[in-house]
């Protein structure tokens, strides 16, 4: 039972991973491939300019701030199942608990794994929209807006 939970729970937690990963890069190659093709001369507002490039980079964000605490939860339940292992069990393995500890761990590791690459793909995306927020202004021959 508790062996079939330790499997769950990296399925559950690695797997949540990988589809956050799988989609954050789909919506990034999405956005790279609209940041090249947008023609700025066919916008005539602002605002809905800035709504077209900003588009779903709310998502990817989203999987850059969340990620690691995704990893987190798999790395507490991880330690918790070796917690209970040593209170069932009665005697103490160093082995079996430093083994227990690795496993769990590498749920946070996984969690930073998805994380930092998606951060640095939103920093990057967010300039783009800036550069391209610049050019419309440019090119419509607005003053930026003040904030």
């Amino acid at each position: 039972m508790l062996e079939s939970l330790k499997i769950a729970l990296d399925f559950g937690v690695l797997g949540l991973l990988a589809i956050m990963s799988v989609l954050m890069i789909a919506m990034a190659l999405e956005r790279f491939m609209f940041y090249r093709a947008v023609n700025l001369a066919h916008y005539e507002h602002q605002d809905t300019l800035n709504i077209e490039l900003t588009r779903n980079l709310t998502w990817i964000y989203t999987v850059g701030a969340n990620a690691p605490y995704v990893g987190l939860l798999g790395t507490v339940l991880g330690i918790l199942i070796t917690f209970y292992e040593m209170g069932q069990g009665g005697q103490v393995d160093v082995n079996h608990i430093m083994l227990g500890l690795a496993l769990a761990l590498k749920a946070t590791a996984a969690g930073l794994v998805v994380a930092i690459p998606a951060i640095v793909i939103y920093n990057g995306l967010t300039r783009k929209v800036d550069v391209l927020m610049g050019q419309w202004r440019a090119l419509k021959g607005h003053m930026p807006a003040v904030e």
